[in-house]
């Protein structure tokens, strides 16, 4: 099913979960007991990831498709067009329309780790924006997702910048958004004014991450240019030794942060989970 449908039929809020394609055998199979226990929570679509590059191009597509035809969940593909060129993308296209995979999120995506910045293919596309144009220009019959970030791309000068651009990507095609994770609702607040004032009128979706370990903390800040309440950090600097004990205070946190943006309204939550289905259904207790 189109997730564009899903949002506009749906009266109640719509929870979904991002996954990412195992390294390992053994990563392949604790994965399959996290969907299947994911799935006791109904969700309304999983997102797979791309790695780095499109490193896990294929296997992001395979387990799209396998997800569909085990546990009758709609999918969303990520899609990046990092070091393709424009035929490349067009055939990796059609490799996820004959899968019957419905859904992609076009993403510039991340380079490979050991380039360090992003460099456009010489006959590819520069940004997601670029990325979705292309998509319909081949008339290919994706709903498509774009990304954004509340508290601005690290490449972009200013928040009103990056407004503008995104303003482009949904007129260029998107039909929803998700956010980057972000842990202040003002910011968020902010950024929803700013983007109803420039016109865009698609669904915004919170992207929602529990912390659950300290080192993370550093790691999301430069990851997602996010802001991180002190009073929380201090919080859970305190536990860091204390595992059960951190975990019980982030997921606190994200329970209230999750409780007050479905007060503010929002047409869903977009959960990442890094394959793990404990915290996620913690909080979706609490939720549902």
């Amino acid at each position: 099913m189109k997730i564009s449908e899903i949002y506009s039929k749906s009266t109640n809020p719509v929870f979904s979960f991002e996954i990412f394609p195992p390294k390992t055998k053994e990563g392949d199979i604790k994965l399959l007991n996290t969907v299947s226990e994911l799935k006791k929570l109904s969700p309304s679509f999983i997102s797979v990831t791309y790695g780095a590059g499109g490193s896990t191009k294929d296997k992001t597509i395979d387990l799209c498709e396998s997800i569909q035809s085990q546990f009758q969940i709609s999918t969303m593909c990520h899609f990046t067009c990092v070091g393709a060129s424009s035929s490349e993308v067009k055939g990796t296209l059609q490799i996820i329309e004959s899968k019957k995979i419905e859904n992609v999120i076009a993403l510039r995506g991340d380079p490979p780790k050991d380039q360090g910045i992003f460099i456009k293919h010489p006959n590819g596309f520069a940004n997601g924006t670029e990325l979705i144009e292309f998509i319909k220009k081949e008339k290919f019959p994706f709903c498509i997702a774009g990304g954004c970030y509340p508290e601005k791309h690290p490449d972009s000068p200013t928040l009103e910048d990056d407004i503008k651009f995104l303003k482009k990507k949904v007129d260029t095609g998107a039909e929803f958004l998700i956010t980057q994770l972000f842990f202040s609702n003002k910011r968020f607040q902010v950024f929803l004014s700013k983007t109803k004032n420039a016109g865009i009128d698609v669904p915004i979706i919170p992207g929602i991450m529990p912390i659950t370990s300290f080192s993370q903390i550093e790691r999301f800040k430069g990851m997602a240019n996010c802001e991180i309440p002190d009073a929380l950090v201090t919080e859970l600097e305190q536990l860091k030794d204390h595992p059960k004990e951190f975990l019980e205070k982030s997921i606190e946190f994200t329970v209230s942060q999750c409780r007050e943006l479905l007060k503010m309204g929002v047409p869903g939550i977009h959960f990442y989970t890094l394959n793990q289905s404990m915290a996620t259904i913690e909080i979706m207790k609490s939720l549902i």
